[in-house]
């Protein structure tokens, strides 16, 4: 019977979805789904209508009107809601595991490369001067130091990038 009915309804709503979607600013197809929609969900709670066609015809008038309707309330962004560069979520991801994996590699570097490293990293954005003072060591000696560092942490990074 529901094979039968959406069967002898699918030429009569292509003709009214389309007749009706230009003027409700709509996709014929979207109509015509909404439409088929609106019909299961009728024949699961009750029996099939009684005139099939003057139901269908009254139910995509429905959709154009309820379309238009969404449609004058919606309004388009201006920019993009997600303007940050073009990350998405995937590289957003793994950008967060690099750094993890760079912080867990500074944690195991010897001596006081973890703190200097650490300052440097910081998002306070650490002037030499803060740092050595931080550190208690002078400000000249930072900058070898700060070498010498990056160099462990090279190493120490090395076979972690070549694993991957």
């Amino acid at each position: 019977m529901t094979h039968d009915l959406v069967t002898s309804l699918r030429p009569l709503l292509t003709a009214e979805a389309s007749a009706e979607a230009y003027a409700a600013g709509a996709e014929p197809g979207d109509l015509e789904q909404a439409v088929w929609l609106r019909l299961l969900e009728r024949l699961d709670a009750e029996d099939p209508p009684r005139d099939p066609q003057g139901w269908l015809r009254r139910a995509v008038r429905s959709e154009a009107r309820r379309t238009r309707r969404t449609s004058r309330l919606e309004r388009p962004y201006g920019v993009e809601p997600v303007a940050d560069g073009g990350r998405d979520p995937e590289q957003l991801a793994l950008d967060a595991a690099r750094g993890r994996a760079v912080r867990a590699a500074v944690r195991r570097l010897p001596g006081r490369c973890p703190r200097l490293m650490e300052a440097l990293l910081s998002p306070e954005d650490l002037t030499y001067r803060e740092i050595a003072g931080e550190l208690g060591i002078s400000q000249g000696s930072l900058g070898p130091e700060r070498s010498r560092c990056l160099g462990c942490l090279r190493r120490l990074l090395a076979p972690e990038v070549a694993a991957r």
